[in-house]
C-alpha cells in the first residue's frame, strides 16, 4: 500500500486536512456532503497504483476546521479551496484530474470552469444539481422542509427524510473522521442544492466533463441532474458500479472504472 502523506493548508476562514499518496498523474477526489478523506481510503489505495492522488476533509468537515463560527457554505468557495490545495500539491503548469461526489461534484464543476488552465479531466458523479431540472422548485421545497425536520425533530429525522432522494433507502454507513451530520444539513444542503452550475461556461469545457452516476441509483431523484447536464453537454452518461456512493461499497471496481474513464479520450458524443 502506498505511503500517506498528510499535511494542512490554511485558505482563508478555515484550515484543510489533506493526504497524498501514490505516483502519476495528479488526482485530485473531492468528497460529498458530510463525508471526508476517510471515505476515500479504499478506493484512493487503489488509485495511487497509478496516480498520485489527493483526497481532504472539505471545509467545516471532521479535521478541516473553522476560523470562526459556522455559516452556510458556498460551492464558490469550496472550489476556491480545491484550486489552492491544488497550487500547494502540484508542481507548477501540472494537469490534474478531478473525481467529485454527490456535493462534491458540484465542487468539481465550478473547479472546471474557474481553473481550465489546471484541469484536464472533471468526472462528477450525482452532483444534486437539481436547479437543472424541469421540477426544481419542487426539490428546493423539499430540502426546505428535511431543515425544517432538522430543527424540529433533530439529525436522524431529517436523514430519514432525506432519504427520499435516494429511493427510501437509508443513508449507508460510511466511513469518516466525525460524524458532520449536523453541519451538512444546517450549512450546506440548502445552500449546495440552490446552486446553478454555470451551463454557458461549463459548455465551452464539454470535452473534459463526465457527467456519471450509479448503475444501481438510476431510478434515484438524486440522478436526475447526471442525465440533464449529460444532454446539455452532448454526452452520454457514465455509469459507475453501485449506487449513490458506489466507491464505498465496491471501492475496487468503482476506482477501475474511474481509472478507464480518465484514460478516454473525450467523452461519448450523443448520436
Amino acid at each position: 500500500m502506498a505511503a500517506v502523506e498528510v499535511g494542512r493548508l490554511a485558505v482563508p476562514g478555515a484550515s484543510l486536512h489533506y493526504e497524498v499518496r501514490g505516483t502519476g498523474p495528479l488526482l485530485l477526489l473531492i468528497a460529498a456532503g458530510s463525508s471526508d478523506a476517510t471515505v476515500f481510503e479504499e478506493p484512493a489505495a487503489v488509485l495511487a497504483v497509478r496516480h498520485r492522488v489527493i483526497s481532504y476533509d472539505p471545509r467545516g468537515n471532521s479535521r478541516s476546521v473553522l476560523h470562526g463560527p459556522p455559516v452556510d457554505q458556498r460551492v464558490e468557495v469550496h472550489a476556491d479551496d480545491a484550486a489552492r490545495l491544488i497550487d500547494h500539491v502540484a508542481a507548477a503548469g501540472e494537469p490534474v484530474h478531478v473525481f467529485g461526489s454527490c456535493s462534491g461534484g458540484l465542487v468539481a464543476l465550478e473547479l472546471a470552469v474557474g481553473r481550465p488552465d489546471r484541469i484536464q479531466r472533471v468526472v462528477v458523479h450525482e452532483p444534486p444539481a437539481m436547479a437543472l431540472l424541469p421540477d426544481a422548485e419542487e426539490h428546493q421545497a423539499f430540502f426546505e422542509d428535511v431543515h425544517e425536520v432538522f430543527r424540529r425533530d433533530g439529525v436522524a429525522a431529517a436523514l430519514g427524510r432525506l432519504s427520499a432522494i435516494f429511493g427510501g433507502s437509508p443513508p449507508p454507513a460510511l466511513p469518516r473522521a466525525h460524524d458532520n451530520s449536523a453541519f451538512f444539513l444546517a450549512h450546506v444542503m440548502r445552500p449546495f442544492t440552490r446552486h446553478v452550475p454555470d451551463l454557458t461556461a461549463l459548455e465551452a469545457v464539454a470535452g473534459r466533463v463526465v457527467a456519471a452516476g450509479g448503475e444501481d441509483s438510476r431510478a434515484y431523484a438524486v440522478h436526475r441532474p447526471v442525465d440533464a447536464l449529460a444532454e446539455r453537454l452532448g454526452h452520454r452518461p457514465v455509469l459507475f458500479p453501485g449506487g449513490h456512493m458506489g466507491y464505498a461499497k465496491d471501492p475496487v471496481g468503482f476506482a477501475g472504472r474511474l481509472v478507464e474513464v480518465l484514460a478516454a479520450t473525450a467523452p461519448s458524443r450523443e448520436r
